[in-house]
C-alpha cells in the first residue's frame, strides 16, 4: 500500500546575515506547508554564510547552542505553525572549544528529536573545516518522525559509504544530505554518488546543495539539489544550478520496502566478511 509522503528542500543564496536568512527560510517553508509538504530539509549550515572558505576564528560567531539557540528554538516555532519536521542544519557549540557542523531534527509538533554532528571533516583549499569543526560523536541516528524515518548525512560525508549503510541498517526511509559543494571540485560527482546511494541503501536522499558565491571565497555553489528514489531515479527534475529554488516532490515510502524485498541487498549482506573495513 502506498504510503506518500510530500517533502521539500530549499537551495538558498546567502543573504548577508542571519536574520534575513532565517526569516527567507521560514517563509520558504510556509509556502511548502501551503503546498501540503509534511517535511522540509535546508542546506548546510543554512543561517550562515559557507564561512569555511576561509580560517579566521572571526567566524566561531555563527555558532550557537543546539538545541538551546535562537534559530533551532525558531525551527520549533516553525514545525509548530506549519505542521512539518524540519531538518536544521547549523554551526554548533556545545560548550567552550568544541565546535561541530550540526543538523537538529525537528518533529511536526516543535519537539527536538535530536542532532546528527557530521562525521567526516574536510580540510582542502575552500573547505577549511577542520578549523571550527569537531567530528562528529553522536553516530548515525535515524529519527521516528511524524512521516517515517528520517535519517541525515552532511555534505563531505557523502563520500564515505559507511555511513550511508548505517543509517540504512538504522532503518532510514529518506536521509537528508545538506551540502555547500562548488562547481570545479565536486560537480561531476554530484548526481554520482547519492543516487548510487539510495540505491544501495534502499531508501530516498534529499541532496540539497548551496547556489550561488559569496564574500568569503571563490567557491561558486551549483544548486542543482534534488530528491531520488531508491531505485535511483530523480523524484522530478533538479534545481536550477544558478538560482534558488524551492524543491517539493512526492516520495513513495512503500518504495524502500518494494524494493528492499526485490534487491535484498540487506539479506546478502556479508559482515561477518567485512572485518578489514575497520582496521585503521
Amino acid at each position: 500500500m502506498a504510503n506518500v509522503v510530500r517533502a521539500a528542500l530549499v537551495q538558498a543564496t546567502w543573504t548577508g546575515d542571519t536574520e534575513s536568512m532565517v526569516a527567507k527560510h521560514e517563509e520558504h517553508a510556509r509556502e511548502a506547508a501551503r503546498q501540503g509538504a509534511r517535511i522540509i530539509g535546508f542546506q548546510e549550515v543554512f543561517n550562515s554564510p559557507y564561512f569555511c572558505q576561509v580560517q579566521d576564528p572571526e567566524h566561531y560567531r555563527w555558532a550557537e547552542p543546539v538545541p538551546d539557540g535562537p534559530t533551532v528554538r525558531r525551527m520549533q516555532d516553525l514545525a509548530r505553525e506549519t505542521g512539518m519536521v524540519v531538518v536544521a542544519p547549523v554551526f554548533e557549540v556545545e560548550q567552550s572549544g568544541f565546535y561541530y557542523n550540526t543538523a537538529a531534527v525537528i518533529d511536526a509538533d516543535g519537539t527536538v528529536l535530536g542532532t546528527y554532528r557530521k562525521h567526516h571533516i574536510p580540510q582542502v583549499k575552500g573547505f577549511w573545516e577542520k578549523f571550527y569543526f569537531r567530528p562528529g560523536n553522536l553516530g548515525w541516528p535515524v529519527f521516528d518522525t511524524a512521516v517515517g524515518r528520517v535519517g541525515v548525512y552532511i555534505c563531505y560525508d557523502r563520500h564515505f559509504p559507511e555511513g550511508w549503510r548505517q543509517l540504512g541498517l538504522n532503518g532510514a526511509q529518506l536521509v537528508y544530505n545538506p551540502s555547500a559543494t562548488h562547481r570545479g571540485l565536486s560537480a561531476h560527482l554530484w548526481q554520482l554518488e547519492q543516487p548510487a546511494a539510495a540505491v544501495a541503501n534502499e531508501y530516498f536522499v534529499a541532496a540539497i546543495n548551496r547556489v550561488g558565491q559569496e564574500e568569503y571565497g571563490d567557491n561558486d555553489f551549483y544548486g542543482t539539489s534534488y530528491f531520488v528514489d531508491p531505485r535511483g531515479r530523480f523524484v522530478g527534475d533538479p534545481a536550477s544550478d544558478t538560482k534558488e529554488e524551492l524543491v517539493v516532490r512526492d516520495l513513495d515510502f512503500g518504495l524502500v520496502d518494494e524494493v528492499r524485498r526485490q534487491w535484498a541487498f540487506y539479506r546478502d549482506r556479508r559482515p561477518d566478511a567485512y572485518e578489514g573495513l575497520v582496521r585503521p
